[in-house]
């Protein structure tokens, strides 16, 4: 008995320091699912936890988000007003979705934003969708002066999708889309999806978006 005590005893200091290895590996994993900006998860991890989100939820939105004259903020002030309009837009996601438990936020790359949020009911949307907008156009201050971009947000409800469709994250983030291009081209704001015009697709992203073969120059964002 004493032996196996012995035995024991001596395993603890190395059971500990796998313990500690293990918990530095997983942080380094979430930390390489971060982005190092914003602190937001990247793209392929929001994907993957707002899918499971969608699972989970009965009723959800999910929210696409594009800055509006955010090149302007780096042209006229420098690449580090455009890294402090972008950590403020986080941070303002962040603040308003913090008060929705179980929301999943992420940054999809330069000043576009995603969210997938559960809602108690679909007649919170709306003011969900103009909370954010409030955030995400307040100054911001950089270099001792107030600074402002603009947002245009497009959200969609997973009762949005026909039943046969399924409340499936890729049509519900091309709903998003659109509705947030139809918000853009109405000078910003927010759109629901359900009230924007349809656009057409090309391997389910909106035509004129990056990564299409029919860009048209009258849809640039």
């Amino acid at each position: 008995m004493s032996e196996l005590l012995a035995a024991t005893a001596a395993g603890l200091p190395v059971l500990a320091g796998w313990s500690v290895h293990a918990l530095r590996l997983t942080r380094r994993i979430e930390a390489a699912r971060r982005d190092p900006l914003t602190g937001l998860w990247t793209r392929e991890a929001f994907e993957s936890r707002a899918a499971r989100a969608l699972i989970r939820c009965p009723h959800a939105a999910v929210i696409l988000v594009d800055l509006d004259g955010f090149k302007a903020v780096n042209d006229q002030h420098g690449h580090a007003a455009g890294d402090v309009a972008i950590r403020a837009a986080a941070d303002g996601i962040t603040e308003v979705l913090d008060h929705h438990p179980g929301a999943v936020a992420g940054r999809l790359g330069g000043d576009e934003f995603a969210a997938v949020v559960p809602l108690a009911s679909p007649a919170v949307a709306p003011w969900l969708a103009g909370a954010l907008h409030g955030i995400l156009t307040a100054p911001f201050r950089h270099a001792g002066r107030d600074l402002t971009v603009g947002a245009s947000i497009g959200f969609a409800l997973t009762g949005d999708l026909p039943a046969d469709q399924g409340g499936t994250l890729a049509s519900l983030l091309r709903l998003a889309d659109e509705a947030m291009y139809a918000a853009k081209r109405s000078g910003g704001g927010w759109q629901h999806a359900a009230s924007a015009p349809r656009c057409g697709t090309h391997a389910g992203r909106r035509t004129g978006r990056p990564g299409t073969h029919t860009t048209d120059r009258r849809e640039a964002a």
